[in-house]
């Protein structure tokens, strides 16, 4: 992951100033791996963010005008960071403090329970609140008190991600046809983010946000929280820190982002990180604008 960037400009001086603040070798955990340490929360937040970022270097060395006429962005998750730094919000090194704070402290949030994420496609008569509303309850029941169970991302209109303990996860797998639930699958988190699971690690992530500073982005940014774009510094520290337990309305967002006029044409969208996958969900939310939609690898 990254390998194929190093020759844009400042992208190799992004992964040694990463490295210099982690006090790890990101490109080499990048390149060589191994999967499995790739994989945890404390490096593969700042891993995506990096070479999404390194992504944007491509496009601005070889579509400059993209970058220059660019009229808004959001990134999925962690991609905030990335959507932030870019907009001229937040500073690259910043950034990266801020990462390494937040994916530590939900490591630790995720080390205190058995918790899980899973994508869930449903039929369209599915009811999926009222089924993590009885998985809770089955939870109580077994004496997991206090139990979460909820939608945690907002995909498009037939798929969700779930979060909650493994125990409401399962109950639900169990019960998917009762509840409309047409297929499912683990997503390899070691957590329920974007649920209460994570509140532990929203105290910690919110006293360094207040250290951190942040100025008014140039390009507006589109929050997780509500799809909104950010109005001031203020705002971008507290919806960052609500982010961690909230659901990720990335289906909101995407209608929100490409709201128009009937027949006025839908802007060129560009999903600069590793995969393709948000380009995939913007055909389920808004086809003409896919039509329009390009990756720039990694």
């Amino acid at each position: 992951m990254g390998k194929s960037l190093l020759s844009y400009p400042n992208v190799k001086d992004m992964f040694e100033c990463a490295s210099e603040v982690l006090r790890y070798n990101l490109l080499d955990l990048c390149i060589n791996g191994p999967q499995d340490m790739l994989n945890m929360t404390v490096h593969s937040q700042v891993a995506v963010v990096v070479t999404s970022l390194a992504a944007v270097e491509k496009l601005r060395a070889e579509s400059p005008e993209a970058i220059e006429n660019c009229a808004a962005t959001a990134g999925f998750s962690v991609g905030e960071y990335s959507a932030l730094v870019f907009s001229g919000a937040l500073e690259f090194e910043h950034a990266i403090k801020l990462l390494k704070v937040r994916g530590e402290a939900m490591q630790a949030a995720s080390d205190l329970e058995p918790s899980g994420m899973m994508t869930v496609f449903l039929h369209p008569s599915a009811k999926i609140k009222s089924a993590c509303v009885a998985a809770r309850e089955w939870c109580e029941k077994q004496t997991i008190y206090n139990a979460e169970c909820k939608v945690a991302i907002y995909m498009f209109p037939d798929c969700k991600v779930l979060a909650g303990h493994m125990e409401a996860l399962k109950f639900l797998e169990s019960n998917a046809k009762e509840f409309g639930i047409k297929k499912m699958k683990y997503i390899p988190v070691s957590g329920a983010f974007h649920s209460k699971l994570m509140n532990p690690a929203k105290v910690v992530l919110k006293k360094a946000l207040k250290a951190t500073p942040f100025e008014t982005p140039i390009i507006p940014v589109h929050a997780n929280v509500d799809g909104r774009p950010y109005s001031s510094a203020e705002k971008i520290r507290e919806k960052l820190a609500n982010q961690l337990c909230s659901a990720v309305a990335w289906e909101q967002t995407m209608h929100i982002i490409y709201e128009r006029p009937p027949g006025d044409s839908f802007p060129d969208t560009y999903e600069c990180g590793p995969g393709t996958a948000l380009k995939s969900i913007l055909r389920f939310n808004n086809a003409p604008a896919y039509k329009h939609c390009l990756n720039v690898s990694v």
